[in-house]
């Protein structure tokens, strides 16, 4: 029995990863010049300025990228003096992640501008739409949990 082709531009999980990557793109053009912060980096930086006192592996979970890349950023960023690191008070082993005093002015100038595009993006919604966009996006991210 013959299978019908494979059209990989009407496949959702590619379209939702270029559209995911242009729209990182767009928004990396923002800050990566003024800031020298990578689309990695920034994802790890919103994370932790959303979520404080993370590990290195729980920042992995929440931004659901590769163990190795999140590392690399957090070394970049470390090093850059963004992030702190301290250590777990009751578990020495493990290491805590915030963003430093530095990150925090990095992030609350970067957020604004994300928004900002992210209310671009959205401007040719509808507010039905928008509503419909979040039902359907909570409701493809629950099928995966």
């Amino acid at each position: 029995m013959p299978s019908a082709p494979f059209d990989l531009d009407a496949f959702l999980p590619y379209r939702l990863s270029v559209l995911s990557n242009r729209i990182s793109q767009s928004i990396a053009q923002l800050y990566a010049e003024q800031f020298q912060i990578s689309i990695t980096e920034w994802r790890v930086l919103a994370v932790l300025g959303r979520y404080s006192g993370l590990s290195a592996n729980e920042l992995a979970e929440r931004t659901a990228m590769d163990k190795v890349a999140v590392s690399r950023a957090l070394a970049r960023l470390v090093e850059r003096g963004l992030i702190s690191r301290s250590t777990h008070d009751d578990d020495r082993r493990r290491s805590v992640l915030s963003l430093s005093a530095s990150g925090k002015r990095i992030h609350a100038q970067i957020a604004p501008l994300a928004l900002q595009m992210e209310r671009k993006l959205l401007a040719g919604l509808s507010r039905d739409e928008k509503q419909m966009l979040d039902a359907l996006l909570d409701k493809l991210a629950a099928r995966l949990t």
